[in-house]
């Protein structure tokens, strides 16, 4: 398999491991740099990357523009661990930001208005910028990658075709960016309409094999529509710098309750799609315009609203389709042991809201982008409300 030009931050092997049938999975999150004052995008990476604790380095990386930076776990099979790694980088990072005389924030794209930060001066991102012109500038947009190990290339593939109907709902329950320039976008995540500026990014389409997978990557480069394989922006793919499928459909999200819940439903549904591959199940065939639907609904509503039901047909409530989502892989759950804690998470997810819907209720305490970037900065911090989300 092809190198691509992003993965884990950390080169640990995530395999599944010799002699359990769970699975690993890893996280990649993209932050936000602001000013303390104005609630801008700062270029400040470099001034953070300078800060950052020796010990954290190699999980530590740059993003795309100068006002981001990102962090990557190393895959485990324990929760736990995850959480525990994920905690010790974002406060980590936070102290290192206000160090560098800034704020570190898990939003989607930023809610304040401001100039907009340059790039990081890397070869690979000014080839970006020189082809695709114009559909960068912004605060920048950040969102949340999911590793979960899958060694098998060919079975890989069929796991994405399962997973195709099921992104949707995880996207919705991510929204995490109501807010732009300082005004309510309409949508619970505007990153995604930001990010959807990318050719590539699109719901994964359905694969027939891993050569079918190679072909679809060598034709769009060839188009010019990708640079280079890291450029395949599908909401699913494989990666090839890690023997994993990495799921890409999400804003970051405000809290560690929130990406921990993702996570384990990202596994539980990969686990779920071996499952039942292994037991000669086909994955639902779903119309590619029936999923761009289901995605920008999730976008536009996150799980306040209403979602596009990809395999029945027409809109349900979100949070129904979430609760049948979580029963569908609750197998899964209970064989990796994270079904009470999913259990508790997603009680806390519908007491609490997305991320969109927390932005929002800060919002309207006094009318004050201030009070969202506040709010925003402690759940970062996993201060806010006596917990991580």
């Amino acid at each position: 398999m092809r190198a691509m030009g992003s993965g884990l931050a950390v080169p640990v092997d995530p395999t599944v491991h010799a002699g359990t049938d769970q699975l690993t999975v890893g996280v990649e999150e993209e932050f936000l740099l602001v000013d303390p004052v104005t609630g801008a995008a700062a270029p400040a990476v470099e001034a953070v990357m300078a800060e950052v604790p020796d010990e954290l380095r190699g999980q530590v990386q740059h993003e795309f523009q100068t006002s981001q930076i990102e962090i990557g776990t190393p895959p485990g099979l324990e929760l736990s661990a995850l959480r525990h790694s994920l905690g010790l980088l974002r406060t980590g990072l936070a102290d290192a930001a206000e160090a560098a005389g800034v704020r570190l924030v898990a939003v989607g794209t930023g809610p304040a208005g401001g100039p907009v930060p340059p790039v990081v001066d890397n070869p690979r991102f000014h080839r970006m910028i020189e082809r695709f012109g114009l559909v960068v500038p912004s605060p920048g947009v950040n969102g949340m990658h999911i590793h979960v190990g899958v060694p098998e290339p060919e079975i890989a593939v069929q796991v994405l075709n399962h997973l195709r109907p099921a992104l949707p709902i995880l996207h919705a329950a991510t929204a995490n960016s109501p807010f732009y320039e300082g005004r309510d976008t309409g949508y619970a995540s505007w990153r995604s309409v930001l990010w959807e500026r990318w050719p590539s990014v699109a719901p994964t389409p359905w694969l027939e094999s891993y050569r079918h997978y190679e072909g679809f990557v060598d034709e769009l480069i060839g188009t010019g529509m990708l640079l280079d394989e890291g450029m395949l922006y599908w909401y699913a793919r494989l990666s090839s710098h890690y023997p994993t499928v990495e799921i890409r459909i999400g804003d970051v999200c405000p809290g560690l309750d929130d990406t921990i819940l993702i996570a384990s439903l990202v596994r539980a549904l990969v686990d779920t799609a071996l499952t039942d591959i292994s037991m000669g199940l086909p994955a639902p065939r779903v119309p590619h315009h029936m999923l761009a639907a289901a995605h920008w609904r999730a976008a536009h509503d996150g799980l306040e609203g209403m979602a596009v039901d990809p395999v029945g047909g027409g809109l349900r409530p979100a949070w129904y389709l979430m609760h049948r989502l979580v029963q569908r892989v609750s197998p899964a759950l209970e064989r990796h042991g994270d079904l009470s804690l999913v259990t508790e998470l997603l009680s806390r997810l519908q007491a609490h809201g997305t991320g969109a819907a927390r932005q929002r209720a800060a919002y309207a305490r006094r009318g004050e982008i201030s009070d969202v970037l506040e709010d925003l900065v402690q759940r970062t911090r996993g201060s806010a409300g006596g917990h991580g989300g």
